[in-house]
């Protein structure tokens, strides 16, 4: 309470003879009043007023009612005098539409009705927000306006907004952030007199200004800044003093044939055909696939199924045979936004290919020199695209380097962007970590030193290149794997060969303290790839082992035949536990993906120890089981799988690096 009301109420109650210890009320109650719900008409929704929802979230859609539709006589709630409070907040949880450059429009207003004159209200334009009120001297009235620069209100989101009043000050919060204040020259009038005045919601009580947006919430508060009652919250934008009942849920249930009295609509827009982009402006709406008979949801950047027929792998079969400029090492299947999708081949000779999906199938699209390319990595910083490959040999005039290249907007091309020194390398992985971008690169050998360091680098925006950060010492480095849990980052290395044996320890790092920290080792035999994966709350380490071989033993054919292993994360023990072993034979990759409700993992089997003509496996996810073995795919010289997904269905891809065809399986479900 202000110094000027506490004297006005100490005077009052000395003005009054016998009433001195009489306890001061004031006009209206103390509590949150809730303006919206006193708006609501008690028996059904008015004319034109819909009970409409936006990404989940309930509210008034008042453009196609009467701007008197939603308006009470200010006697209501101010039942003890007439008097404004001179300190108040106002809670207000919207969404607004995009306006006009020079369009104003009324988010409430307090009218004299006989006089037809403003006496407060909330005005917003795409750029300002207006808190007007009436002042007044002997001299006559005028209105006063105070202005909010970019409260940032039309993105298509709630947002709820907190406008507290002191007499002189002014202080606008926007969804729990930092409060934007403001002295004014006119303070806010002590004693503005409500008397035969009306609260309008949306409106000015006539059609121009009217509100078109949806409103969820109108609370005030007399005598003190709501903001300490909202702040902090978890979800911000729709931070609740005072909901309507009509707006938390459904009215009930309607007797014999009643309807509700307030029909429940949402701004539902369904689209139809191909997979359609899912980002923030698409929150909340519905994309029909039809292909797959299923509704699917906008959820923040994933279309998640809302309503669907139960998708079941009945079998597969061969879609495309597609052929590569040389045997392939490794291929890596990405998107790139208004692009396309593409598939990048690791070639073994000099020039390696990228592969465009047109009309349902892969179409050769650029070529691009490397030598003895192992695989390719795309990722994005920013808006920028990028493919790394790396490179297992030198070039012609004997220098040893991998290429990072850079998608070009206007040549729609992949073009060299920064050279990095490598040793035979095998594999780059790309992750971020605290906001920062890094590129691990798996540095196999040096000559025949197979005991060298593997590199991390940095991306440094000042020079937007990546550096040098951090070194790991690695033993015939294969496969790098980066996998978050919680707020922990791992990095987990396939050391394949130490220069006599194949048996040696893998290891899994844990970020701590600005580096990669040694968290655990796992023995593997020629371990060339790691696949995390997720089912439920449970977190997977799979390993592949593609050879048991050490210089002292006499080699077998049957070491080529070893079992690959899968880890599960226990997270008491702070540590992977082997979850079960599978037999392979020189497994060299493996790919996590789901069908359905269904998970699978499929492994590329290379070489028994006699051909390469071997079967790779399909193993499905049951439970208590664990993997069991439900498809055997005929493949030859299997090197890497990639799993991926178009509007007509699912598929994987499996390189071969003994012919130079790579293969495009369709996965058929029922």
């Amino acid at each position: 309470m202000s110094v000027l009301l506490m004297l006005c109420v100490a005077l009052s109650a000395l003005a009054t003879p016998g009433q001195g210890t009489q306890q001061w009320e004031p006009c209206t109650d103390l509590r949150p009043l809730d303006i919206l719900a006193e708006a609501i008409p008690p028996h059904g929704a008015a004319g034109g007023i819909r009970v409409m929802q936006a990404h989940g979230v309930r509210g008034l859609q008042l453009s196609a009612a009467a701007p008197h539709a939603l308006s009470f006589p200010a006697s209501r709630i101010f039942f003890r005098c007439d008097l404004f409070p001179e300190e108040f907040s106002i809670v207000i949880t919207l969404k607004v539409p995009n306006l006009p450059p020079k369009k104003n429009e009324y988010l409430f207003t307090v009218v004299a009705e006989e006089a037809d004159a403003l006496l407060l209200g909330l005005r917003y334009s795409p750029t300002k927000l207006h808190f007007l009120f009436l002042s007044q001297d002997p001299a006559g009235s005028w209105q006063t306006r105070v202005t909010f620069h970019s409260p940032a209100l039309m993105d298509s989101q709630w947002h709820t907004l907190v406008l507290a009043v002191s007499e002189g000050s002014f202080s606008l919060t926007t969804d729990c952030g930092l409060p934007v204040d403001i002295t004014a020259d006119v303070p806010f009038p002590a004693t503005l007199s409500v008397r035969g005045a009306r609260f309008f919601i949306g409106s000015r009580k006539r059609t121009k200004g009217l509100f078109t947006g949806l409103v969820r919430q109108l609370v005030l508060l007399p005598g003190s800044d709501a903001t300490s009652r909202l702040c902090p919250c978890r979800s911000a934008e729709l931070a609740a003093l005072s909901i309507p009942p009509v707006l938390k849920g459904l009215t009930g249930k309607p007797e014999d044939n009643e309807v509700l009295k307030y029909p429940y609509e949402t701004d539902m827009r369904v689209t139809l055909g191909s997979r359609p982009p899912c980002a923030k402006e698409e929150d909340g709406q519905f994309w029909f696939d039809a292909s797959r008979k299923g509704l699917f949801l906008c959820v923040g950047s994933e279309w998640v199924s809302v309503l669907a027929a139960r998708e079941k792998l009945d079998y597969v079969e061969e879609h495309q045979s597609l052929f590569t400029n040389s045997e392939t090492l490794g291929i890596e299947v990405f998107a790139i936004p208004e692009a396309g999708l593409f598939v990048a081949a690791a070639n073994r000779k000099t020039t390696s290919a990228i592969y465009k999906w047109t009309d349902g199938k892969f179409a050769s699209y650029q070529n691009i020199r490397t030598h003895q390319a192992q695989s390719w990595r795309h990722f994005t910083i920013g808006k920028k695209v990028f493919l790394a490959v790396a490179n297992f040999e030198p070039n012609e005039k004997g220098q040893e380097f991998s290429v990072i290249y850079k998608w070009s907007q206007t040549k729609l091309r992949f073009t060299p962007y920064q050279r990095v020194p490598t040793h035979s390398a095998r594999d780059w992985e790309a992750f971020e970590v605290a906001g920062e971008h890094f590129l691990a690169v798996a540095n196999h050998r040096e000559g025949d030193n197979h005991n060298i360091d593997s590199v991390i680098y940095k991306w440094n925006p000042r020079t937007r290149l990546f550096e040098a950060n951090q070194t790991i010492a690695t033993s015939g480095a294969y496969d790098w794997e980066f996998f978050t849990v919680g707020p922990y980052s791992f990095l987990a290395v396939a050391n394949a060969f130490n220069g006599t044996s194949t048996k040696l320890h893998s290891h899994l790092y844990v970020w701590l303290f600005g580096s990669f920290q040694l968290f655990q080792a796992f023995l593997t035999f020629g371990a060339a790839d790691w696949e995390v994966f997720h089912i439920g709350e449970r977190v997977f380490l799979a390993v592949a082992n593609s050879h048991s071989y050490d210089v002292e033993m006499q080699v077998h054919n049957d070491s080529y035949v070893v079992n690959s292993v899968i880890y599960e994360l226990n997270v008491t023990a702070q540590t992977f536990v082997k979850f079960q072993e599978i037999p392979t034979c020189s497994a060299l990759d493996w790919e996590f993906f789901s069908v359905g409700e269904d998970y699978f993992l499929v492994v590329a089997n290379s070489f028994d120890g006699n051909t390469f003509s071997v079967n790779s496996i399909i193993y499905r996810w049951q439970g208590y089981e664990g993997f069991v073995a439900v498809h055997s795919l005929p493949t030859f010289g299997c090197r890497d799988w990639e799993a991926f997904r178009t509007a007509a269905g699912s598929y994987l891809l499996y390189s071969s690096a003994k012919e130079p065809r790579s293969r495009v399986l369709k996965l058929r479900t029922g």
